[in-house]
This record gives C-alpha cells, structure tokens and sequence, in this order.
C-alpha cells in the first residue's frame, strides 16, 4: 500500500519535481498539490505533507499539518535555529508527531556540509559565499545557514575570526561566520566555504547544475520521515552522516 502525499509550493520550481518524483516512486502517491490560493484544509489527509513553501507561509503550514497528525518534510527556506526551536516545542507536545527539515535535497552539498564540520575545528578564518538564482527569495540560504551552524557547532563555541564584521560589505554573521550571498542569471545553485590558517586555506566547493540533483535526497525525506519522530534537521542525519568528524580537534589552525 503506498503513502499518500501532499505538496505545499508544488508549482514551484522545487514543487514541480517533488511531485514528479512522488508520482514515479512506487511506495508513495501525490495526494494534493496545494499552492497559496488552496484551501488550508486541501490534503490535510495525507499520510504526509512536503512544504516547498515560501519562508513567510512555511510555519504556519507546518504547524497546521503536525496538528493535523501528519508526518512533514520541510524543504524551505528561512527555518534558523530560533524558528527550528520552536518547532521541537510544538512537536514535543504533539503525540506521534515527526517533522524532518531539509536545508538541501543534494546528496553533494550535505556531504560538503560534513566536510566542512570536519575543518572547521583547523581553521580559524572562515567565510561562506553562495550563489544561487535571482528567483530565490531569501538570503542567507538555509544551507548556508545551516552550514554555519553546524561548523560554529563543531568549534565548540570558540569563535571564528570575522575582522570588521560591523561593515555591511563583510556580509551577514551566522553563528559569528560571515555568509556572503550573490543572486545572479545563469546559476542554480553554488555554495563555498572558505577556510584560511598560516600558510594555507582550503576551499569546499559544491556546484549544483540542475534541480535533477535533488532526486535522491527528496527520496530519502519521504522514506525517513513516515517512521520519523520529533524533529530531525538536515538529510545528514537522515544519510548518518551527522557523527562525521565529530572527532576532530579543536583550536586554531594546525600549522600554529
């Protein structure tokens, strides 16, 4: 028997190939595709809900849908730590409710994300610069974001260097790292993480050509979260990749 799913932002770029990919796998069925003029009640009989949303509607979306008692896959953007907080709150007094929030389906860009865990601890001078298409409403990405967070993390609250991080061109500090953000024609999707210590820097670069890179990782959401429970964030996890380079050591650069 398949699972029943419905997609909210489903005539979006994102939306239009999460519903491709559920009607072509054989373990689920497109219940709804809902768009912003769908009535909120539309598909909340769904096994599951996937929010490909907008940042601003995104919450309450995902809100009515764990009330509802449907497991949820969020693949918006906008969903810092503070709005993630939250949702732990929301589904920790929600009985049965499971909630898997993807900052990016591309099986590469989490594991340069892993990557970027591991160095983080080596390097004290970090920066991250990503580009994405004009369309793309929000800046910082939530993989930048999340990418941040996770490095931040791994440093163990020593913080990285951000000289003159007060000036508006050094970017924008996600979890005290400065994250730049281009918006330009003829990119998809490109994120680089810069790190720089005595004598060397490295570069974790992560391109993505085309929306047919999400594929694998949409199906990995949709298999994980019918059995998922409380609030999982990043495919990482999901791939058990989120112990990688928790080892790893601490302080500044390896060369001092």
């Amino acid at each position: 028997m398949s699972t029943s799913v419905a997609v909210t932002g489903a005539t979006g770029r994102l939306g239009t190939l999460v519903c491709q990919v559920i009607e072509e796998h054989p373990e689920f069925a497109l219940a709804a595709r809902l768009t912003s003029q769908s009535d909120p009640a539309s598909g909340s009989g769904a096994d599951i809900l996937v929010d490909v949303s907008h940042p601003d509607a995104s919450p309450a979306i995902v809100e009515r849908a764990v009330r509802a008692g449907q497991k949820v896959v969020v693949g918006t953007s906008g969903w810092s730590a503070e709005r993630i907080a939250g949702l732990e709150e929301l589904v920790a007094e929600t009985p049965g409710a499971g909630v898997i929030v993807v900052p990016n389906f591309s099986l590469g860009s989490v594991l340069g994300t892993a990557l970027a865990r591991i160095a983080a601890p080596f390097f004290d001078s970090i920066e991250i610069v990503e580009t994405h298409h004009p369309r793309k409403v929000d800046s910082p990405s939530g993989t930048a974001v999340r990418t941040a967070e996770i490095m931040a993390e791994a440093r163990g609250g020593k913080p990285a260097d951000a000289p003159f991080a007060e000036q508006e061109a050094r970017g924008q500090l996600v979890a005290g790292i400065p994250v730049h953000s281009l918006r330009l024609a003829g990119v998809s999707a490109k994120q680089e993480v810069h790190l720089g210590g005595p004598g060397e820097t490295l570069t974790l670069t992560h391109n993505t050509s085309s929306n047919e890179a999400y594929r694998a990782g949409i199906v990995a959401a949709l298999t994980a979260v019918r059995d998922a429970s409380g609030v999982t964030v990043g495919l990482d996890s999901v791939l058990g990749l989120d112990g990688l380079g928790s080892g790893a050591g601490s302080g500044s650069g390896a060369g001092e």
